[in-house]
Formats: structure tokens, C-alpha cells, sequence
């Protein structure tokens, strides 16, 4: 998935189809030279619509689609004939999008599942033909109802990347090189911060044949809640991880102010975050003896299962493999 064709976020204009006046005519043939009204109904205008598909990893093909118009439903036709509906603008969209009205960020809903279909932007209603207007003191009414206007709105996508494991950590904590490591992932990995700048997604291979999803999340900084660093753009796609993997580097000066720095974040953005299981993953440690190990581990944060590894020589990435499997299976259970 190349940065540069990594798309999350786009604003559309949307305009659903006005739906078509109702008919104004009355019955004529060779034997009712005088007969009743059967204008029929105008058809409804088309509906903007999003469906999941899970082809689609990002909105890319959305970026520059900027206006999206649905058809006008037809008008309606003599002989109780009602008019065509008008054609639903159908947009395919990863599972995980979420809709909101640009104007007033309300949030409208999100596409979970593969083929689910929701209307983003409602077509208008059909006028009614002449004939429903028809009564015991109005036999030829000589009128009908217009079709209702289409609506013209701005709305927003967002995409959620849905994984089973989100790597939570300060830039250059090694969340790259390990999701490079575990998977056929293929991030950018460089010794400067803000390497990763988009997620990236990973298929992870486990014992009999098993695999989980892992996402790598760009790196957080102190005040990525209020839009510092790369901001909240990418702290949207944690919570839609089963399962937090915090990833400090073993040289860090303190382990446990750091993780507390990345969970308070986590917290300032959504608090539900914290509810979610957390494991630690003490990375680069392939210089580090056991001796020097456990003493590391008296200062390792409380109530968090933790394992020191090192993408570079594998030390420990199955046993972490194990844990995360543990935790998922938990999860899900």
C-alpha cells in the first residue's frame, strides 16, 4: 500500500434525483370519449448510496471524484403508468468507512460488513398523478403534484482500518521493522521520526496455518490528541483494532513514563481505548543480556504482560506471537 496512494479521508458533493411529476391526463378511447383521470405517479429520484466491498483497502478511487449526481425519477404517464425511478449512484467503499454530513459532523453510519449498503443521500418523491386527486364533488381534477427536489449536500468518509493488532508507539520504536519482519509488509523504514506515514497493513502468519491482521500505526508524540505531530488523522484507526501492542524501545530513558505518555493520549482521544487489551513489546533489545534484562523488568509498567524482543535477530518474536494469539483468542471468546 504505497503512502502515496493511502487515501482516508475525502469530502464529496452529493446530489440525489428529484423524483418526477405526477401525470395530469384522463382516459380516452373510441367507446369513453369522457373518462376519468389515470394520470400516474412521478418515480422516485435516485439515492446516493455506499456499499462495502472488500476489495477495497482505501478511498483512493474516491479522491478526485468530487460531485456525485443521481438520476431524476421520470415523469409519470397516462394509463396509471408510473414513471421510471431514477438510477442509484452506487459508491463501493472499504469495510470500516464511516459517513458524516460535513456541515454538521454528525455522524450518519458506518459500513461494516462486506456487500452492506446504506443511503448516504436520499432521491425525492414522485408527484402524484391526477388520479389520487379525484373525489365524489372533483371527478377532473386538473392537477398534480411535482416531484419532490433531490437534496444537494456535502458529506465526509473516513476510513477505520480493521485489524486484529494495532502497534502503538513514539516514532522510531521499531513498529515498522517488526510488522516488515512478522508479515509481507513492505513500510518505509528509516532512522528519522515519522517514517511510517500512513498505516500500513500486514497479514501475520501463526502456528497451523492461522494468521492475524497487524496494523502499523504512524507514531504518536505528547499531544497528538490536539493535533500535534501527525495528529488525530491516524488515531482514528486504533479503535478499530481488537487488540493494542505498545512498542518502546529498550533504550528509552524511562519505559514507564513513556507508555504512560502514549496511554494518557490514547485516553484524551477516547477514553473507550483504555478498555481495550494492551500488551508491551520492550523492542531492540538484541544487545541486552538476561541479567540486565531482569532488571528492566522491575521498572516495566503494572498490569500489563510485556516481552523484550528484537526484530533484528528474532529474539522472542514467536513467543510474542503467542501472546498476541492468546489475547485475541481471549477477545473474541
Amino acid at each position: 500500500m504505497p503512502g502515496s496512494n493511502f487515501v482516508d479521508y475525502v469530502k464529496i458533493c452529493c446530489r440525489s434525483g428529484s423524483g418526477g411529476k405526477g401525470s395530469v391526463h384522463f382516459h380516452r378511447d373510441k367507446l369513453t370519449p369522457k373518462g376519468g383521470p389515470d394520470g400516474g405517479d412521478g418515480g422516485h429520484g435516485g439515492n446516493i448510496i455506499l456499499r462495502g466491498n472488500r476489495q477495497y483497502w482505501t478511498l483512493l478511487h474516491l479522491k478526485y471524484r468530487k460531485h456525485v449526481i443521481a438520476e431524476n425519477g421520470g415523469a409519470g404517464e397516462s394509463a396509471l403508468r408510473t414513471g421510471a425511478d431514477g438510477k442509484d449512484e452506487v459508491l463501493e467503499v472499504p469495510v470500516g468507512t464511516i459517513a458524516k454530513d460535513f456541515a454538521s459532523g454528525k455522524f450518519l453510519f458506518e459500513i461494516t460488513e462486506h456487500g452492506q449498503q446504506e443511503i448516504l443521500l436520499e432521491g425525492g418523491r414522485g408527484g402524484l398523478g391526477n388520479n389520487h386527486f379525484k373525489t365524489s364533488t372533483r371527478q377532473a381534477p386538473r392537477f398534480a403534484q411535482p416531484g419532490e427536489s433531490g437534496k444537494e449536500e456535502w458529506k465526509v468518509l473516513e476510513l477505520k482500518l480493521l485489524a486484529d493488532v494495532g502497534l502503538v508507539g513514539f516514532p522510531n520504536a521499531g513498529k515498522s521493522t517488526l510488522l516488515s519482519v512478522v508479515s509481507a509488509a513492505k513500510p518505509e523504514i528509516a532512522d528519522y521520526p515519522f517514517t511510517t506515514l500512513v498505516p500500513n497493513l500486514g497479514v501475520v502468519s501463526y502456528r497451523d496455518n492461522l494468521s492475524f491482521v497487524m496494523a502499523d500505526i504512524p507514531g504518536i508524540i505528547k499531544g497528538a490528541h490536539e493535533g500535534k505531530g501527525l495528529g488525530t488523522r491516524f488515531l482514528r484507526h486504533i479503535e478499530r483494532n481488537s487488540v493494542l501492542l505498545f512498542m518502546i524501545p529498550c533504550d528509552t530513558e524511562n519505559i514507564r513514563k513513556e507508555y504512560n505518555i502514549l496511554l494518557r493520549e490514547l485516553k484524551l482521544y477516547n477514553p473507550e481505548l483504555l478498555h481495550k487489551p494492551r500488551l508491551l513489546a520492550v523492542t531492540k533489545c538484541d544487545l541486552l543480556d538476561d541479567n540486565l534484562i531482569g532488571e528492566m523488568k522491575k521498572d516495566l509498567p503494572e498490569k500489563i504482560k510485556s516481552v523484550f524482543i528484537s526484530s533484528a535477530t528474532g529474539k522472542n518474536i514467536q513467543k510474542l506471537k503467542d501472546m498476541i494469539w492468546k489475547e485475541l483468542a481471549t477477545t473474541s471468546s
